[in-house]
């Protein structure tokens, strides 16, 4: 290993990768006074500004009036409603390890008390 390479180098082939995997992701940034703080909770009924990444700066990208609708268009896929799950199959005949014995005639005391 040379002197001027360090264990933390990453190729730049894969920094650019990871880089470029942010492009267009979304952000919301409440619209308040002051330089206090920005947290999506302290404020859910300020207006919010969408920013999106290009790869260099945020820029403007939407608005949104609340939290709710600034929600709503960072996370489209929790808006929609789930797609219906298969019904689970019924569970076949058999004693498996995890079932219940049926009700039937006794299989002796086991051992436990009795005459």
């Amino acid at each position: 290993m040379d002197d001027d390479e360090s264990l933390d180098d990453e190729p730049l082939k894969d920094w650019v990768e990871r880089r470029d995997a942010k492009v267009g992701r979304l952000r919301a940034v409440p619209v308040v006074p002051g330089d206090g703080p920005r947290g999506a909770h302290l404020h859910p009924d300020a207006p919010r500004i969408i920013e999106r990444w290009n790869g260099h700066t945020w820029e403007p990208y939407a608005f949104a009036v609340d939290l709710v609708q600034a929600k709503a268009l960072l996370y489209p896929q929790a808006a929609e409603p789930p797609a219906p799950a298969a019904a689970p199959k019924p569970l076949g005949s058999g004693t498996g390890r995890h079932r219940k014995p049926s009700p039937g005639p006794a299989r002796g005391d086991g051992g436990h008390g009795g005459a």
